[in-house]
């Protein structure tokens, strides 16, 4: 068993420090609304009411919150991480920021006496439930070892990618990935709605050939009910295609396909639609074919 602090219990983090507490872990959360907390408490966890409260005398710390500057104030801030955990203590950070961040609070870390791995995810809503994320690691070696009893109780492919920051990076390619196949995905849906082919069916035939991908699967019925209830909000989407821009600006690469998925997702957000799941680039596309309904 190990005693695990879970800072972050939104949409991914809940059900994850859920997982870890039905596992056999001692798992007490903090989330900054602290009604987010009920599902760990009735699995058995604990909810406490600050970070310092929640880190004190912990194994691991893990954090699942939306942006770098996020992460920064969980680890660095007034009564944060690095101020109130025990010398040593593994801290696995979860969320998906800029790669240069997380290498910069990889040092803090050992200047500090801790361990940082930064281990993003893929896999949305559904794969953390199911607990069958993807997990891209960053880190020591031996601390990824160390960690991978923990991974896979919430994760199905574990793969240790690298030092500090490599995790980030991995990530930033798997966000570019999916946004490129959404919108793809998006644009066929709307072209085949134009000609009143039965969709469901021409869905079918196209997940079981080349043009078959976990987001086809994954995203179709949110396209062809035009249910777009948040799995992973588009806000989220557009800071990460932000994260891809610039990193890839820094390395010298040329992203076009993902520098112009970069806009139609800001297109998306400046549109009111921030709030709604990435399948939710279908509206941006019947918006610029005037299919859009409502």
């Amino acid at each position: 068993m190990t005693s695990i602090a879970f800072i972050g219990l939104g949409i991914m983090g809940s059900p994850m420090a859920v997982h870890l507490q039905e596992a056999g872990h001692d798992v007490v959360g903090y989330n900054l609304h602290p009604d987010k907390t009920q599902p760990l408490v009735d699995a058995g966890g604990r909810a406490a009411d600050s970070i310092a409260e929640a880190v004190a005398d912990v194994d691991a710390v893990a954090v699942m919150v939306p942006d770098s500057p996020d992460v920064q104030d969980v680890l660095v801030g007034e009564g944060g991480v690095f101020d109130n955990a025990k010398s040593g203590a593994l801290v696995i950070d979860f969320s998906s920021i800029r790669p240069d961040v997380t290498t910069e609070l990889a040092k803090t870390a050992r200047d500090k006496g801790f361990r940082l791995l930064d281990a993003p995810v893929s896999g949305g809503e559904a794969g953390a439930k199911n607990a069958a994320l993807s997990i891209m690691v960053g880190g020591d070696g031996k601390d990824f070892e160390e960690a991978k009893p923990l991974f896979d109780v919430v994760g199905k492919t574990i793969v240790h990618v690298g030092g500090n920051g490599a995790g980030q990076t991995v990530k930033a390619a798997n966000q570019l990935i999916v946004a490129a196949n959404i919108q793809a995905l998006a644009e066929a849906v709307t072209f085949l709605d134009a000609y009143d082919v039965d969709l469901e069916a021409a869905l079918d035939v196209l997940g079981g050939g080349l043009a078959g991908s976990k987001v086809l699967e994954q995203k179709r019925n949110n396209m062809a009910k035009h249910d777009f209830t948040p799995g992973f909000r588009i806000d989220l989407h557009h800071k990460d295609m932000g994260i891809v821009t610039s990193a890839a600006r820094e390395a010298g690469v040329v992203v076009p396909l993902g520098a112009l998925v970069a806009q139609l997702m800001a297109s998306a957000r400046a549109n009111g639609d921030g709030g709604l799941d990435h399948s939710a680039l279908l509206r941006g596309v019947e918006r610029l074919s005037g299919r859009l309904a409502g």
